[in-house]
């Protein structure tokens, strides 16, 4: 991805994106809320650009009504539906700042220069050109920008994925040379979900690493895609709250004090379905076929397992979004037929569940700590994956929050490690 044009503001300048949620601006009120919010970062002296999500339910709304005019939709025509949402957003925010006597310009994706291609719906930022938007900053204006969207090459609307307005704020950060800022319902990245744990701790500070691995693991507090920008390009990035003025986290490269906790982390995915190939000929070449295939087809797949049986077969597991399973039972009941394959099976009532830390790799104890804690609960494991920064378990779905409690619990309000 392009930077584009950076700002020329005197190097006393500060400059910043700020990115609000769909809570953040669910209504008229809040609208002016968020408003005030612009305003005390201009009075801080930041230059400023916002980018803003769909008001409140909007994105579900939309999708909904899609699903019910149509049981086949396209992928072109959703993104043109669903970009709508952003752009009403950008130009009420504008009309509020403009009561409020700030100066405010807003900004469709075309008109801010984001360019992606990809699959319909998934969209990847190939380049920010945002010359106008920068134009606009430095004329003394907010420029409020549509998020979660972009434009391809043959000048269609497309849209950047659950979170995608995390993504557009971090990508246009970077371009601009700025901060970015996400405000949210919640005032910072929390050790777990507030709604299941009793005492989660929220973090001062969070490496890039530790929180795009929480992220892809299923944490809701931002896209994964969006961390792996700001790591690349080293983007300041902040996470508060727009609703009460608490200080938030800041996500940075290495974390400049300890913590105390190698364990920052304990998140849950139950968007998540299990894919078995049974009965896989042992030959070389199939597993790169059928990952190759799934891939051609937008399909990520996670956490592959390989069981090795005998009689020259194998069974290959995976676990894909459920979003994306009715696609991959037919990639792989295609690729079944070919290579004379047993058969696929599926599972949807499964989640995975995921403790995260940079300091996991200086603690051989720590998985079969986490072992034992669900053994403890009488939870069974159905899948096991480590990497150097978490170890992820596969749980019955009705199981996962609890698995998520005593986890924490463990490891984090209990200081265990």
């Amino acid at each position: 991805m392009s930077e584009g044009a950076r700002m020329t503001e005197p190097p006393e300048q500060k400059v910043a994106v700020l990115k609000f949620g769909g809570s953040s601006v669910a209504d008229a009120q809040r609208m002016k809320e968020v408003a005030n919010i612009i305003i005390s970062y201009q009075k801080r002296g930041y230059l400023l650009a916002v980018i803003v999500s769909a008001m409140g339910n909007t994105t579900n709304n939309l999708l909904a009504l899609a699903q019910d005019v149509s049981d086949e939709l396209s992928g072109r025509e959703l993104d043109q539906l669903l970009a709508t949402g952003e752009q009403q957003s950008v130009a009420l925010l504008a009309l509020a700042l403009n009561r409020e006597g700030v100066q405010a310009q807003s900004f469709t994706a075309a008109q801010a220069g984001f360019y992606a291609n990809g699959f319909p719906t998934e969209g990847r930022i190939y380049r920010v050109d945002p010359k106008d938007v920068t134009k606009a900053m430095e004329s003394g204006k907010v420029a409020v920008v549509a998020g979660f969207q972009a434009i391809t090459d043959a000048g269609d609307v497309i849209t950047l994925g659950r979170g995608g307005s995390d993504l557009s704020a971090v990508a246009l950060a970077a371009a601009i040379g700025g901060e970015c800022h996400i405000l949210k319902d919640v005032a910072g990245v929390m050790s777990a979900d507030p709604k299941i744990v009793k005492a989660p701790v929220k973090l001062k500070h969070f490496t890039y690493q530790e929180c795009m691995e929480l992220s892809s693991l299923g944490a809701k507090m931002l896209q994964a895609r969006s961390v792996e920008v700001a790591a690349r390009y080293e983007v300041p990035l902040y996470v508060a709250s727009s609703f009460v003025d608490e200080e938030g986290t800041w996500i940075v490269k290495n974390n400049p004090v300890s913590e105390g906790l190698a364990i920052k982390g304990v998140v849950h995915d139950s968007k998540v379905a299990k894919v078995v190939m049974m009965g896989v000929p042992d030959v070389p070449g199939v597993a790169g076929r059928l990952f190759s295939s799934l891939a051609e087809n937008g399909i990520g797949a996670e956490m592959i397992i390989q069981n090795n049986m005998r009689g020259g077969m194998n069974d290959i597991g995976f676990l894909v979004k459920k979003e994306f399973l009715d696609g991959a039972i037919d990639v792989c009941r295609d690729f079944s037929r070919d290579i004379g394959a047993q058969g696929v099976s599926f599972n949807t009532e499964i989640s995975r569940v995921s403790i995260v830390g940079a300091g996991i790799a200086n603690h051989p104890d720590i998985p079969s700590r986490m072992f034992t804690v669900l053994a403890e609960e009488g939870i069974n494991i159905d899948m096991i994956a480590s990497t150097a920064l978490a170890v992820t378990c596969v749980v019955a779905a009705p199981r996962a929050e609890d698995a998520v409690r005593a986890l924490h619990e463990h490891f984090i309000e209990e200081g265990a490690v």
